[in-house]
């Protein structure tokens, strides 16, 4: 495989690059490339421009991207229901390697430790979209051979003003969901006997942990930054931003893992019982 170069020296402009591909394989391997040129010295916190207008990551021209309401449900009695759901979760990791790179190119003026843990994280979506890829190929099919929807991007455009809102709204609330429903559907997965598909399905579990993690850790460094409480921010973001949206039941040790403290939990438990 020819060899990606990273075109820039500004790490804001290399990730825009990585954000802007409408290629798969190109969004994959420059990504690889950039994380490479990151992580030796290569690329520079230097040259950033404003990211106001940009509101549409690049993605190729399939999946169809439809509304949840039209998407069929993903039974798993049958292959197609198999790697319909496989293709979902597959998606949902192409989104946050999009998410990843929009946080680097889009907040400047952080530590370079912020961008070093999003750069971390957009690698291991890779590795994980590369893995569920296989998994569909396995089955005879490919990503982008099911519809699917916009949802994880969408909330990036909502917290596209703020990288606090972003910290407590993707990784804190999004992702974090993830954890919760992530060992449910490796059962689903085990009773029909794909074992390969759960152990897929761990990995990508275990990293998660430390995605949200990230996401604690900013989020708590952007409250004391501005002289915010953390615990009453992330509630008061909750309120404003979703209506109806906490469900449970929670995965409260992967949370932990991740940074919730307890009297965190028992809120979100008295959320979801008021439902």
């Amino acid at each position: 495989m020819k060899k990606l170069e990273v075109p820039t020296e500004s790490l804001y402009q290399a990730a825009r690059n990585c954000l802007l591909s409408c290629s798969v394989e190109e969004k994959l391997n420059l990504t690889d490339e950039t994380a490479s040129a990151w992580n030796s010295g290569r690329l520079c916190l230097s040259g950033w421009t404003s990211a106001d207008d940009l509101r549409e990551a690049g993605h190729p021209a399939k999946p169809e991207l439809v509304h949840p309401r039209h998407l069929s449900r993903r039974r798993l009695g049958s292959e197609k229901g198999r790697l319909a759901l496989i293709h979902a979760i597959a998606h949902i990791e192409f989104n946050a390697i999009n998410l990843a790179w929009d946080a680097v190119q889009r907040f400047p003026d952080l530590p370079a430790d912020f961008y070093s843990d999003w750069i971390q994280v957009a690698q291991e979506e890779v590795y994980h979209f590369r893995l569920l890829r296989e998994r569909l190929r396995d089955g005879g099919v490919d990503y982008g051979d099911f519809p699917a929807h916009n949802g994880l991007w969408d909330m990036a455009v909502q917290t596209a003003h703020d990288p606090l809102v972003r910290m407590a709204l993707v990784p804190r609330m999004l992702e974090a969901r993830g954890l919760d429903v992530t060992p449910g559907i490796m059962q689903r997965f085990a009773a029909i006997g794909d074992e390969r598909t759960v152990e897929v399905l761990q990995v990508i579990l275990d990293e998660e942990v430390g995605h949200v993690h990230f996401g604690t850790r900013w989020f708590r460094y952007l409250c004391e930054a501005r002289g915010l409480e953390p615990e009453a921010t992330y509630f008061d973001l909750l309120s404003d931003f979703v209506r109806g949206g906490i469900r449970c039941p929670l995965h409260h040790q992967a949370r932990r893992q991740a940074g919730f403290t307890e009297e965190e939990l028992n809120r979100l438990e008295r959320l979801c019982a008021e439902e």
